[in-house]
């Protein structure tokens, strides 16, 4: 039975530099501010974005909890569940959501994340479990996904067993939808074109998986497109910030044309024309130096014939603008995002399901 946890902020394997203040050997790849890889292996990521407890206030009307799913790799996750369904005993679609940072940052505990999927829940009427996966360069791909299919995995128990926990009695198994944003963006789409896979996604049955949302998804590639040389206002996200994610996370020897990190490679594209992709919805920001290969990914999509693919371009903001920017006009573009997302979920959940 999974244990009801109290947030730790070691959990978040968040690394500040008080706790690890060695510096054995030169600095070898660096993040201003966010990561510092050591020639010696040893990692520092200073705490720059709190991380903070499952508390919320009262008044948001969702009922929040911490949950681990697997000891061993201290995989957990964070649950919101809106508590009108838990007082109308309603059951709700529940969104498996992948926190963003480039594979090597990032935590479902930062107070940004806390913060929009609290209001996603609220605003979508859906419970969402926000998994924390392992990071690199101490995990490199593909450990982020092989912990999304865990989580999977045990949701598939929890179904199973029926175990009436505090949030699974409002939860419709049947109606899942994976999502998350950058790096978690690309964790969805993986974990989906794994499902599609071979009919993969009958592996995890009683589970039902409805639709992939994918917000400013993290791809790369060798060839720059326009938009990653010509992106020149401020952002989240800069050129040489994702080149070293990539550098990091990608397995050893490999460029940005690894199909982990690029959709439309050679091999990455025969699988996603062979497989059964989920309606899929994937939010653009206007200023994001991942716009055009953004773009470029769902008209593949379209040409490949896939069906139900949506994307919303959200103008004059930058990548992960929803999360870390709070002026008027990102705050704006936010509610059009959750507004967008609650839209495509109650959109999905009519379309009749899959033969798979």
């Amino acid at each position: 039975m999974a244990a009801m946890i109290t947030m730790d902020p070691s959990l978040s394997r968040q690394v500040g530099g008080k706790e690890h203040s060695h510096h054995n050997g030169a600095v070898v790849e660096e993040i201003h501010g966010l990561i510092r890889v050591y020639k010696d292996g040893h990692v520092e990521r200073p705490q720059i974005v709190p991380c903070v407890t499952s508390l919320l206030p009262p008044d948001l009307g969702v009922t929040c909890g911490d949950i681990v799913i697997h000891k061993l790799t201290a995989i957990w996750a964070r649950f919101y569940v809106p508590s009108a369904a838990v007082r109308s005993h309603g059951k709700l679609p529940l969104l498996v959501y992948f926190h963003g940072g480039g594979f090597c940052v990032g935590s479902a505990a930062w107070s940004c994340y806390h913060d929009f999927l609290a209001r996603l829940a609220a605003k979508a009427g859906c419970l969402i479990m926000s998994v924390n996966y392992r990071l690199a360069p101490e995990n490199p791909l593909p450990a982020a996904y092989e912990d999304g299919f865990k989580a999977l995995q045990w949701l598939k128990q929890k179904a199973i067993s029926g175990a009436g926990e505090w949030w699974s009695g409002s939860c419709n198994f049947s109606s899942i939808f994976l999502a998350g944003d950058s790096a978690g963006a690309n964790i969805a789409h993986h974990l989906a074109t794994k499902l599609g896979a071979n009919n993969e996604a009958t592996a995890l049955r009683p589970l039902v998986f409805k639709g992939t949302i994918l917000i400013q998804p993290f791809f790369g590639g060798e060839t720059r497109t326009h938009s990653e040389k010509q992106m020149s206002s401020p952002s989240a996200l800069s050129l040489t910030a994702a080149d070293t994610y990539w550098r990091l996370a990608l397995p050893y020897g490999s460029n940005r044309d690894h199909p982990f990190s690029n959709p439309l490679s050679k091999g990455s594209i025969k699988s996603l024309q062979e497989s059964s992709i989920l309606p899929i919805m994937v939010c653009i920001s206007e200023m994001d130096i991942l716009k055009d290969r953004n773009l470029e990914f769902c008209g593949a999509l379209d040409s490949a014939g896939k069906k139900r693919v949506e994307h919303v371009v959200y103008k004059g903001v930058g990548h992960a603008f929803q999360i870390l920017n709070k002026s008027p006009l990102s705050q704006t573009r936010t509610l059009e995002m959750l507004s967008h997302i609650n839209s495509f979920v109650t959109i999905s959940l009519l379309d009749p399901p899959t033969s798979s």
